[in-house]
Order: C-alpha cells, then sequence, then structure tokens
C-alpha cells in the first residue's frame, strides 16, 4: 500500500465527526509500535516527525523518515507522513522532497505579524508543491507559551491569522500540555467549539498525552480534527524497559528490552486510537498508571 495524504485523513475524520490520531516517532520501534497499533484497530493513523526528533538524529531527517516511509507503505491501514513543529524552512523542503506531504510550520516563537509573514510564505510554497500545512498562533505549553495555564487561543485572533496564512489547519491552546505524564489536563470545551465556528479550517490539539479519555472524546466532540500524541508513548516505552532491565540486570541484547517497549508503545497507541476515534477503550495507558 502507498502511504496516505494527512489532508484526506484529517478530511475523512472531520466529515465522520471523529479525530484523526497522529503520533510523534523517535526511532523505527515508534513507526513499528503505532503501525502495529492502527492496524490492531484497524484504523487510519498518521507518523509525524518533529525537528527535535531529526536533531536527536544529527539532524538527519531522511534515514528516520525512509524507515517510517517503509514500515507505512508495508501496512494493511493507511498511514500518512508528516514534519511536526517544523522551524526550519531548510528542514521543510528537505521534508518534502524527501516524501513527507504535511507539515506543521511553527513561527510561534516571532512576534504575531512576523509569524503570519513567515505563515504565509511558508504555506503559499508548500501549496505549490501539493503540502498541507498547520500552523499556530503561539507556542504550546510546555515550550513557555501560549498553551501555559490560563492562556488561550482568541477566536477573533485565529480566523485572522488562518485567513492572512491560507493554512490548511490551526493548532490552537485550549488547556494541553506538551510532555505531560500524567494525564490530568483539563481542557477549555466550549473555548473549542468557540474556535470550530470562528474558524473555517480543522483544529489541531496538541500536548494530547496528558489529557483524559474522557476529555479527548469531549475535545473531538467540540471540534478538534487532528489529536497530538508523543508523550504517552514514552511513557509506555520506559516503563517496559525499566522493568525488563530490572527483572534482567545481565541482559545486554537491546532486542529483549526493545521489543517490550515497541510492544507497550503499540498497546497505547491502539487504546488512543480508538479512543480518539470514539470506539470503546481497550486498556489503562501506561501514564494512567503513573
Amino acid at each position: 500500500m502507498t502511504t496516505a495524504a494527512t489532508a484526506d485523513l484529517v478530511t475523512a475524520a472531520r466529515a465522520a465527526g471523529r479525530g484523526a490520531a497522529a503520533f510523534n516517532v523517535i526511532t523505527l520501534e515508534h513507526a513499528e509500535a503505532i503501525t502495529a497499533a492502527a492496524e490492531a484497530a484497524a484504523l487510519p493513523v498518521i507518523l509525524q516527525i518533529s525537528e527535535n526528533a531529526v536533531a536527536y538524529h544529527g539532524g538527519r531527517l531522511e534515514p528516520l523518515l525512509a524507515g517510517a516511509a517503509a514500515v507505512a507503505r508495508a501496512a494493511s491501514v493507511q498511514v500518512a507522513l508528516h514534519l511536526d513543529h517544523v522551524q526550519s524552512e531548510q528542514l521543510l523542503r528537505a521534508g518534502v522532497a524527501a516524501g513527507a506531504d504535511s507539515v506543521m510550520f511553527d513561527a510561534s516563537r516571532l512576534a504575531y505579524g512576523e509569524n503570519v509573514r513567515a505563515t504565509a510564505r511558508v504555506t503559499e510554497w508548500a501549496h505549490g508543491h501539493g503540502v498541507w500545512v498547520e500552523a499556530e498562533l503561539g507556542e504550546v505549553g510546555g515550550k513557555d507559551g501560549a498553551h501555559a495555564p490560563g492562556v488561550r487561543t482568541d477566536p477573533v485572533e485565529a480566523a485572522a491569522f488562518v485567513a492572512a496564512t491560507g493554512v490548511d489547519a490551526l493548532a490552537v491552546a485550549v488547556g494541553s500540555s506538551h510532555a505531560m505524564t500524567r494525564r490530568s489536563a483539563r481542557l477549555d470545551h466550549p473555548l473549542i467549539a468557540a474556535l470550530r465556528t470562528a474558524v473555517p479550517v480543522p483544529l489541531v490539539l496538541h500536548g494530547s498525552s496528558g489529557v483524559p479519555d474522557g476529555e479527548l472524546r469531549q475535545a473531538v466532540a467540540a471540534g478538534v480534527v487532528k489529536v497530538n500524541i508523543g508523550t504517552a508513548l514514552n511513557v509506555a516505552f520506559t516503563a517496559a524497559v525499566r522493568e525488563q532491565l530490572a527483572a534482567q540486570p545481565a541482559a545486554v541484547d537491546p532486542r529483549r528490552y526493545l521489543r517490550a517497549a515497541r510492544e507497550a508503545m503499540s498497546g497505547t497507541a491502539e487504546h488512543l486510537l480508538r479512543v480518539v476515534a470514539g470506539e470503546p477503550a481497550r486498556l489503562t495507558t501506561a501514564a494512567d498508571r503513573a
């Protein structure tokens, strides 16, 4: 199967009134775990690679993206490839050349006017190359910005931003925060509904690992479409590795503990895929147990 287009998965989810889950990929095990979860749930999924993940791999995007693409092509369900929180326009272009068909361009650290100009410029280029663009007004919580406690996206400003930039989706600040290891966030659901009314493009929720199942379901019902998840997989991964190494302190073969880590991530991803899609949950995640 060829890789799917992020635009198609998000459009279909929006039309069906469900969410489209997007999981961050750091290693090949992440891509394998997420895709196996999507196959088990019989649901489409978005694999996304962030600029931070590229930096971890020595600034080389192509090997990780190529590996994720190979896993995606072998899947029995639709799998799309997305670039997440890209600030470098050079990296964005390299990612598109390497096969990504969508990007979250992050100019949120700039002042509003500069953000608009940079995002509009990138969006014009991306649309000329058939690339779907997500952006945001301010930084997501955990990164010193607009999703810090009490900070929220203004619907009027959001509508103006989308009109001025031409982006295809907008990440909004409604109470979530990056890198949460406990699922304790409470979202502003009336604000999500107001943003859905004000903004003509799909809404994206970043920092979803810290959002409980019920809150995620409500967010999708209120208007969120694309749901980004990263830390929840890493919580599951790390817990499994710790458990394996504690039980086998003399182990040196990474396949022993990485297999367990991959399986743990897959279980968490399948659970969250079902939640975001509005299906019955199957398990309690490692983050819930933390």
